[in-house]
């Protein structure tokens, strides 16, 4: 395929039915939320479910990708991972790569390891290690925000054996916290402009939009049980520096709430759904997918 990486604009509505799509840990893992209601879901939140969902080369999912992929499994290895080996990392990086010409940087062994760092760029700061390498990345995710305020339920978890010993036994006072529904959309953004500088490939992109749908599907959690990815648009521009404005796009895209838009939403039923771009934008662009429907 050609290495050509195309500027796109992506778009996400999310359902997230009786489930905590984002934590906060600074109120107790509580939903995300703004002081008027409105539901939040972090770039780095969603990001993580990417990274987790591709870090398995034992999965189903990962057994499943096209054979190059699985070919080649040595590419796509996870920098933000946990219980990392950030000396082993440091020594992948030692070798000062301005001096590289194109192909050497794109073979050097950080370079070539590290998918998530080539897609999203990274800030890995490390005494000694190569300052050439901090590097915003080609794909940037914004914030998932609902488009009504959002009702977050709490209830208290029980447990057979005692939580805390001598106090409560068998009870998580309201542990369990979740929206009990919300519509959510999230931007994202594929920029070409710094491919050559992180090393990220137009095969990195393919890869990412086969992992974009299943994001929540394949990351089911005690508290994360129904998030659905109602559409995952997909947008690629006529030319690199952009044929139509982002924000033109998200608004022809986002769901309307049918009734008081100030109210929280009990179902998919309470929003007018948005299949398809108008004819005057549909114009201003290359082409429109759903990844949710390939």
């Amino acid at each position: 395929m050609s290495n050509e990486i195309k500027r796109a604009t992506g778009f996400l509505v999310i359902e997230v039915v009786n489930s905590n799509a984002n934590g906060d840990p600074d109120r107790e893992s509580d939903p995300r939320q703004r002081s008027n209601g409105i539901g939040e879901i972090s770039p780095v939140s969603y990001k993580r479910k990417l990274r987790d969902l591709l870090e398995d080369h034992d999965s189903v999912f990962f057994k499943s990708l096209p054979e190059k992929f699985q070919r080649d499994a040595d590419r796509y290895c996870i920098l933000e991972s946990r219980g990392r080996d950030r000396k082993a990392i440091q020594g992948e990086m030692a070798k000062d790569i301005k001096s590289f010409d194109q192909k050497e940087f794109l073979d050097s062994p950080f370079v070539s390891k590290y998918w998530d760092a080539r897609v999203f760029g990274n800030t890995f700061l490390e005494e000694g290690a190569n300052k050439g390498f901090i590097k915003t990345g080609v794909v940037q995710f914004g914030v998932g925000i609902s488009i009504s305020p959002v009702e977050i339920v709490r209830h208290t978890n029980t447990n057979k054996a005692g939580v805390q010993e001598g106090k409560n036994a068998g009870m998580a006072p309201l542990a369990f916290r979740i929206v009990e529904h919300g519509v959510y959309c999230m931007p994202f953004f594929v920029n070409p402009n710094f491919a050559q500088k992180t090393g990220c490939t137009a095969e990195d992109i393919e890869l990412l939009k086969l992992l974009i749908p299943k994001a929540y599907d394949l990351n089911r959690s005690a508290v994360r049980p129904d998030i659905r990815i109602r559409h995952a648009w997909y947008i690629e521009h006529k030319n690199a520096l952009g044929s139509c404005p982002d924000y033109m796009l998200f608004e022809a895209l986002t769901p309307t709430r049918i009734g008081n838009a100030g109210d929280p939403s009990t179902s998919w039923a309470d929003y007018c759904d948005q299949t398809a771009l108008p004819e005057e934008l549909l114009a201003k662009v290359s082409s429109v997918v759903d990844l949710i429907t390939l």
